[in-house]
């Protein structure tokens, strides 16, 4: 049997990222769905007025807005993501996130 590299979720058969990560009340929830060499996946649930402090990646991390609305600080410069909305978190460039309203999203960071 061949090694699956995205997990947690049902190969061949269609999904709703948003499904996959629910609410927790004053939580960031959150499921991994890669973890290898050159590449993460990972899915989040923020409830509203949780965060992520500043903090810089080893890789490119894109953030795509599955659901809600987030504050994502880059470098000092706040944006407002909505729904439908993906934004860039440069390698090395300090970024913070916070939760406008519950947001769901999914960051995907290139190593």
């Amino acid at each position: 049997m061949e090694e699956k590299l995205i997990k947690n979720v049902e190969h061949r058969k269609a999904f709703c990222l948003k499904d996959l990560v629910d609410y927790e009340a004053g939580k960031v929830a959150s499921m991994t769905l890669a973890q290898q060499p050159g590449v993460g996946m990972t899915v989040f649930a923020f409830d509203a007025g949780e965060g992520i402090s500043a903090h810089a990646a080893g890789g490119d991390a894109m953030v795509q807005i599955l659901e809600g609305e987030a504050e994502i600080t880059i470098d000092g410069v706040p944006n407002i993501v909505k729904e439908g909305e993906s934004i860039i978190m440069p390698k090395g460039i300090s970024h913070a996130l916070k939760a406008v309203t519950r947001f769901k999203m999914l960051l995907t960071v290139a190593f």
